[in-house]
């Protein structure tokens, strides 16, 4: 789940840490109840600072993604259906949005882009995981 961070993005260590998990909860991945690694074994796993995951539990907290039970540890809380599926659109409008900045740094106009998506869609090819993806 946070095979991929990016220390190098603009984008803050713990704001990478928080999308990984709400896309995990979006998706189904993780569940009502599941337990989120402790804060020092992911903070030793991603040789980050333990204080960079304690501030992406709290916002996922904040959110009601998540509750930190004091010495017991951090967990997924039922997210609503609705909220669900306001993450994957949200995740989905960042993908186009990546896509299509891409694109404009190759010079290829949107229709293009859009046509070479549609292109892997009707090939009905497996969707590559992200361990395939270059």
């Amino acid at each position: 789940m946070f095979h991929d961070l990016d220390p190098r993005s603009p984008t803050p260590l713990y704001a990478q840490i928080a999308a990984r998990v709400r896309v995990a909860v979006a998706s189904g991945e993780l569940g009502e109840g599941d337990a989120l690694p402790s804060v020092r074994q992911l903070a030793r796993t991603l040789r980050v600072n333990p204080a960079t995951v304690v501030q992406a539990y709290r916002d996922l907290e904040g959110e009601g993604f998540v509750e930190m039970r004091h010495g017991a540890g951090t967990f997924v809380r039922a997210v609503p259906e609705p909220v669900r599926d306001d993450e994957r659109a949200r995740r989905a409008t960042e993908i186009a949005r990546r896509a299509l900045v891409d694109a404009a740094r190759l010079g290829l106009p949107a229709d293009e882009l859009i046509a070479a998506l549609r292109n892997l869609v009707d090939a009905e090819s497996p969707v590559p995981t992200p361990s395939e993806t270059p």
